[in-house]
């Protein structure tokens, strides 16, 4: 007697017996799963604690658009069909939600006995599973969303592509789903760029969190891994030398070794790494390197440089605190208006509430910035440690000073800080020296990384640097506040004595 067949076991089944492949040199001929499509689908179906998430991340070109098309027609017609339910693929834009729909509409006009059980419906990319009355529908972010559904299955194509923590659209898709009892969302993509973004945030929530009814497998090389290693080629393209061409790879690989503006793309789609198109001042894999945790004693023992960046009235204020023992210690601060942060998350594309529900960032009450507020908590580190050098940019910072004076810190040496390329360039090139020599110890503070991610460099005509953002809502606070306590620490270390004597002078502000 033979051995029933698991839920798995049975989507792939299905798969190799009814799907062929829609395009391409095999086209016709019935889909051979790839052992690491088996994997996941086993792992998503099979899952004794029933899977309600599951993630597959991987390089371009590796069938991920293929294999969601196979997957949907197994709850459209297959095994998975459930009676009268709604099953969605969500893409960004019409272009990709035409794809899955015309991959997985060429798998059905190519097997007879799946043509006898769909009908299909061009006009409004539908597909309907007949025997069970099941409705599949391609959606895009940029048309209809999905809003009035209530599907059992979601698939996301590229959902590395969504910029910032949030998308309505993809908000629409995961609610929709409340109404049934075990629904699945999958979603099959490369990663995408920064650890801000929301597919960023769904795998490492999958990977802390351990919850068994998430299904995670990310296919992607490591961190240090050089642009013509073989091996990384093959760890982020599973497929590689099956239907992943190994000379397109190579090609590629040699391409971005000649061309430096090509290497974020190139370790981004196809090394399936987290990297910024935009190169930032410093890279990911160099401040993860000086990510280890601050000794707080330091900052209680050692003299301490502290750089302020003051913002507009809503947005992001930072100070940074550095010591030096064996390595640059940093402490760093932030604070924001409370009304107003989820809007300000949406527009910045950035996790404001969530990191403030971590403690990273101090909200303020009321619309605007209140000084006060930052005074009071910035003062109940000040009087601890020893400050050698406040550095600050002169906008508005007269309205610190006198908070300052009100709780008690009338005579802290500050220190004002040009913000052009003269001032900052010598900052700058302190501290990427520091990060280069390992000899920073940031501790991963999230929104710190924010800023440092969102930050690049711009030259003036003479080759000196400063920072810039490298988009327009990003926020790179926290990074120039960095920068400045690092200038300071660099002019203290070079001549200690005429920086005492400049600390001691009087600081006149016009008020």
């Amino acid at each position: 007697m033979s051995k029933e067949l698991t839920r798995g076991e049975r989507v792939i089944a299905f798969i190799e017996r009814y799907c062929k492949a829609p395009e391409g040199a095999l086209v016709g001929q019935p889909v051979k799963l790839e052992p690491f499509q088996k994997k996941f689908i086993l792992d998503v179906y099979d899952n004794p604690h029933g899977t309600r998430r599951a993630f597959l991340s991987m390089a371009r070109k590796n069938g991920k658009t293929a294999l969601i098309a196979a997957i949907l027609l197994a709850h459209v017609c297959g095994p998975e069909a459930v009676q009268n339910s709604q099953i969605i693929s969500g893409a960004l834009s019409r272009e990709q939600a035409a794809i899955v729909f015309n991959l997985a509409k060429k798998m059905v006009e190519l097997s007879p006995e799946m043509m006898a059980r769909v009908r299909i419906v061009p006009s409004s990319k539908k597909l309907y599973g007949l025997s069970k009355n099941v409705e599949f529908h391609a959606l895009a972010a940029e048309g209809k969303t999905a809003h009035g559904l209530s599907p059992i299955l979601a698939v996301i194509d590229e959902v590395g592509q969504v910029k910032g923590p949030q998308s309505d659209f993809i908000d629409a898709i995961t609610t929709s789903q409340g109404a049934h009892i075990a629904p699945l969302l999958i979603a099959i993509s490369t990663q995408a760029p920064g650890d801000n973004d929301l597919f960023s945030i769904w795998i490492d929530d999958a990977v802390s969190s351990k919850d068994p009814r998430i299904v995670c497998h990310i296919y992607a090389a490591s961190k240090e891994a050089n642009l013509d290693d073989e091996k990384a080629w093959s760890d982020a393209n599973p497929a590689l030398g099956s239907f992943r061409s190994l000379e397109d790879v190579k090609e590629q690989s040699e391409r971005a070794k000649r061309m430096p503006s090509f290497e974020p793309t190139f370790r981004n789609l196809v090394l399936n790494q987290r990297v910024e198109m935009a190169a930032p001042f410093i890279s990911r894999g160099v401040w993860i390197l000086n990510s280890h945790d601050p000794d707080e004693s330091v900052f209680y023992e050692e003299p301490v440089f502290i750089g302020v960046d003051l913002s507009g009235k809503t947005d992001l204020t930072s100070a940074v605190a550095i010591a030096w023992r064996e390595k640059w210690h940093v402490k760093a601060f932030f604070w924001t208006p409370e009304k107003g942060l989820r809007e300000r998350s949406k527009r910045d594309r950035a996790p404001y509430d969530v990191w403030a529900s971590q403690g990273h960032i101090r909200t303020i009450e009321g619309a605007s910035i209140d000084y006060e507020h930052i005074a009071k908590d910035l003062s109940e580190f000040l009087h601890d440690v020893k400050v050698s050098g406040i550095a600050f940019d002169r906008w508005r910072f007269d309205l610190l000073v006198k908070e300052f004076a009100e709780v008690g810190l009338a005579d802290l040496p500050l220190l004002p800080f040009g913000q052009g390329f003269r001032d900052m360039s010598p900052a700058v090139e302190a501290l990427e020296t520091a990060l280069l020599n390992e000899e920073v110890a940031h501790g991963g503070n999230p929104v710190l990384t924010m800023c440092m991610s969102n930050s690049r460099i711009e030259k003036d005509p003479a080759g000196n640097r400063k920072l810039s953002k490298i988009k327009s809502t990003g926020r790179i606070d926290g990074a120039v506040a960095l920068t400045m306590a690092m200038g300071i620490s660099t002019k203290h270390m070079e001549d200690s004595s005429n920086l005492e004597n400049f600390i001691n002078a009087p600081l006149r502000i016009k008020y």
